[in-house]
């Protein structure tokens, strides 16, 4: 029996697939990654009983990135990341082993068949997909078809069972514009923000952001939020007159005008038309006009408007947005959240999609009342070509959802249900008076049929005081007319639905990349989020902004972004080709960036204004190795440490707190060693600053600690106080925090895991000694005789911290998820620790060597 691979985005989007599609019969196991499940049942295709297996990825499979030295920033001129420096396709995420699961589930395998979502990103899924399984499948023979493609919008039996029915081929046009944009974005983003961050980093002591980055978006996004900022600044106040008059009709009819002219900006004009309007005691009626207007329905629901709305109504950020639509959308309650369409098509089930929303407690009497006297045919809006308008695909309920997921969803059904319902009638009534030589207005809504306001009250006309019946002629009594004094406003900080708004009007990204975009100028510290979902640019993001507009004002202005992202379409569309687009913009920002370097000089003058130099920032802290003076701490991000003497600057580990540790120093550079720690739950280890900027032996790297260092006799490197392999991760060891007493623990040096053991011990210490089961060095353990809980009242004790069972009950492991082979009592045999937390099932059988000493000491000789 031949058998079809078929790949869907997310491991909820292939369950739910092949629950559909195997009408519940398929049989389910983990794919050897952990990540990917595997469902598998019997069916027909292309009229032939075929064996189904369903799987999936995790979003994109490779990545792009520069080889080898070119990710490195001290050994490579930016300039050459334009052309030189050649790229490679990456695995996303290496721990989740892709490439290798997808091989494994596709060896043998006949057919394929592509469930990626259903956009540009998706179709460039596709085809990292096909990279790494056609290998393995079995050859096709002759011109026999064996690639598919699935088109879905939503995850309903009917949406899906159509897909399958008429599977066509994945868009190579697409897949290349994904490409493209990609390696625009790595070398355009990385050239200027290593130039940039490395040259006001080592000038600069409180810029506070480890990243001074660049984007051929994010900095356009930026723009927007400081011109905003600067029209704030730049605003002047002036002050103007209204003039404003009350009249009456009887006891109970008080009307308040408004002056025809509006407003003046001349207080002695303003007078002068006060003083004519009171020569008058009344106000007679000019003219009465009643005009019926209406309220238009809104259009059908896209990206950019969901999260518009989301950010000024419901509070959520738009990276949030996403996430909540996202899983929305994978468990089947909406259709695909990322699409440009503001158009159903004409074979759009509307009935029965609003019928679904009958029983609804919130909506449903609208719903069965429009489904009584016949929906409206939506409006017509743009047709994209890419998914049909975000729409409710079942009923929900708070509960199922969650809060976000409910306010969400609440808002999504609203909108559609909105959209064919009726437009909103109301009757516009103006009366115009005459008080003196001056005319006057007063105007007023009443309701006629509220049409889709019923389920949108928020838009809803506003309930006003009936106006009085009255006619040409008709006069009432003026009771005042004043002068009201009053200012012009500057305008506000730009809102996040303000900033989408503006990002889609000039071609800022796509409706998927708008909320990446503004989580970056947020996250780099170039802007933060104010009351009301505000943006107020930082002093750092707004002298960016300055001197791109000082050195280069294409940097940061949209228009140049726009047409690249024109020529990105046209890729897309099979209409312009690859390579050329590519070499023309990159040729285009080679020379703006050449431009730049040269003139750095102007935006460094702002920079100056701004910030404080190295040497006036910081507190003094650790002596420097070469000079032997302090150096000084600079705790704003990135922290380091700056010479001022030798003028040198040193990189430490980020988020963590730092101190001087001990006053001891590193026996290769005569640098005082300092702490760094992540807190009293967390790990803490001594690092060298200059061995963490210049690794001192060829099995290190630049941003290693004391803590993997492979000094053979320095007494707080690793090779004196390296334990034995992590339980959790493949190449940690974990490591004695000679700090840490009382409450002694070891930690990985490569990833989170904390193990806490002896607790109140005296002295712990790793012995030169090695266990002969597992091989892990052992523990020297001294406790004081009154806390001792060692057997027989020893105060002593040398063991294995995993093998040793008199320490069964005193180490404790923080992290669950452990395949080590814990505490194997007498004669190894496997059995649980103490305090609930014993190895998992199936662990290793041979655990990984501890690093070996001899090796460590041939390289520090050699």
């Amino acid at each position: 029996m031949k058998t079809v691979l078929m790949v869907a985005e997310k491991p909820s989007l292939a369950q739910s697939i092949a629950k559909i599609l195997s009408r519940g019969n398929s049989s389910s196991r983990k794919g050897l990654n952990g990540a990917c499940s595997v469902h598998e049942y019997v069916g027909t295709f292309m009229g032939q009983n075929i064996c189904f297996k369903m799987t999936s990825v995790c979003g994109h499979v490779m990545t792009l990135d520069f080889t080898g030295k070119y990710n490195n920033w001290d050994k490579v001129d930016p300039a050459e990341l334009f052309s030189k420096a050649p790229t490679e396709k990456k695995e996303a995420n290496p721990k989740l082993s892709m490439v290798k699961f997808l091989q494994v589930e596709a060896r043998g395998c006949d057919y394929i068949v592509l469930w990626l979502d259903c956009d540009k990103e998706g179709e460039n899924i596709c085809f990292e997909v096909l990279d790494a399984v056609l290998p393995v499948m079995t050859k096709a023979r002759g011109n026999e078809r064996t690639i598919y493609r699935a088109k879905f919008s939503s995850i309903t039996d009917t949406d899906i069972c159509n897909a399958m029915n008429r599977l066509g081929e994945p868009n190579r046009n697409e897949a290349l514009s994904v490409d493209a944009r990609q390696e625009l974005d790595l070398r355009i983003g990385c050239a200027f923000t290593r130039f940039q961050t490395k040259y006001f980093q080592g000038k600069y002591g409180n810029l506070d952001s480890s990243l001074i980055s660049f984007g051929p978006c994010q900095t356009p996004t930026l723009g927007f939020c400081v011109e905003r900022h600067d029209k704030i600044q730049s605003f002047k106040p002036e002050t103007y007159w209204v003039l404003q008059a009350k009249v009456s009709q009887g006891n109970d009819c008080t009307l308040t005008l408004d002056w025809d002219r509006v407003r003046v900006f001349d207080r002695e004009i303003a007078q002068m038309f006060l003083n004519i309007s009171k020569t008058s005691k009344e106000a007679k009626v000019e003219s009465v006009s009643k005009k019926e207007k209406v309220k238009q329905r809104p259009l059908a629901l896209n990206t950019v408007e969901m999260l518009r709305v989301a950010s000024s109504a419901l509070g959520m950020g738009p990276q949030h947005t996403m996430q909540v639509a996202e899983r929305l959308y994978t468990q089947g309650y909406v259709s695909y959240p990322r699409t440009e369409t503001t158009h159903y098509p004409e074979n759009f089930d509307l009935k029965g999609t609003l019928r679904q929303q009958a029983n609804n407690s919130f909506w449903g009497e609208s719903v069965k009342s429009l489904l009584s006297e016949g929906i409206n045919r939506p409006r017509k809006g743009v047709d994209a070509g890419d998914h049909p308008p975000i729409t409710p695909m079942r009923s929900a309920s708070e509960s199922e959802l969650g809060n976000d997921g409910w306010r969400l969803y609440e808002y999504i059904t609203r909108h559609f249900i909105a959209t064919v319902s009726n437009d909103c009638r109301y009757l516009q009534t103006t009366i115009s008076f005459r008080v003196g030589e001056e005319s006057f207005i007063c105007s007023g809504k009443t309701l006629i049929s509220a049409g889709y306001t019923e389920v949108m009250p928020w838009q809803s006309i506003p309930l006003e005081e009936n106006l009085p019946t009255c006619e040409r002629g008709d006069v009432f009594q003026l009771d005042e007319v004043k002068l009201l004094e009053k200012q012009t406003n500057p305008p506000d900080y730009l809102t996040e639905a303000e900033l989408i708004s503006l990002m889609e009007k000039h071609g800022i990204g796509t409706d998927a990349s708008i909320p990446v975009h503004i989580n970056n100028v947020c996250q780099r510290n170039y802007v933060t989020v104010e009351t009301g979902r505000r943006l107020k640019p930082t002093n750092l993001g707004i002298v960016l902004v300055h001197g791109y507009y000082k050195i280069d004002p294409e940097l940061v202005l949209p228009t140049i972004r726009s047409a690249v992202e024109k020529q990105l379409n046209l890729i897309a569309l099979g209409k312009a080709d690859f390579k050329q687009v590519l070499e023309h913009t990159l040729n285009i920002f080679k020379r703006k960036f050449h431009y730049f370097v040269d003139s750095i000089g102007g935006m460094d003058e702002l920079m100056e204004v701004s910030f404080s130099p190295l040497a006036a920032t910081g507190k003094p802290l650790s002596r420097c190795g070469k000079c032997h003076r302090f150096m000084k701490y600079i705790q704003a991000k990135p922290s380091r440490l700056h010479c001022s003497h030798c003028d040198e600057t040193y990189s430490l580990p980020q988020n963590g707190t730092i101190k001087l540790y001990k006053e001891l120093r590193c026996p290769l550079d005569d640098f005082e060693l300092v702490l760094w720690s992540s807190g009293s739950r967390g790990k803490s280890y001594p690092v060298c600053p200059y061995c963490y900027s210049h690794p001192p032996f060829r099995d290190m790297k630049k941003g290693m600690g004391c803590n993997e260092c492979t000094h053979p006799t320095c007494q707080y490197s690793l090779s004196m106080l390296g334990i034995g392999q992590c339980v959790e991760c493949e190449n940690g060891v974990l490591v004695l925090d000679s700090t840490s007493g009382p409450k002694w623990r070891m930690a990985c040096n490569k990833c989170n895991v904390v193990v806490h053991f002896f607790e109140n011990a005296y002295r712990v210490k790793v012995s030169p000694d090695s266990c002969d089961s597992c091989e892990a060095a052992l523990v020297d353990v001294d406790f004081n005789k009154a806390k001792s809980p060692l057997p027989g009242d020893e105060t002593q004790h040398v063991g294995c911290v995993f093998c040793d069972p008199v320490f069964q009950d005193l180490v404790e492991l923080k992290h669950a998820a452990m395949k080590h082979p814990m505490h194997r009592g007498g004669g190894g045999k496997g059995r649980s620790r103490g305090r609930g937390r014993g190895r998992r099932p199936g662990g290793r059988g041979n655990p990984k060597k501890p690093r070996d000493k001899m090796a460590a000491l041939a390289a520090y000789f050699l």
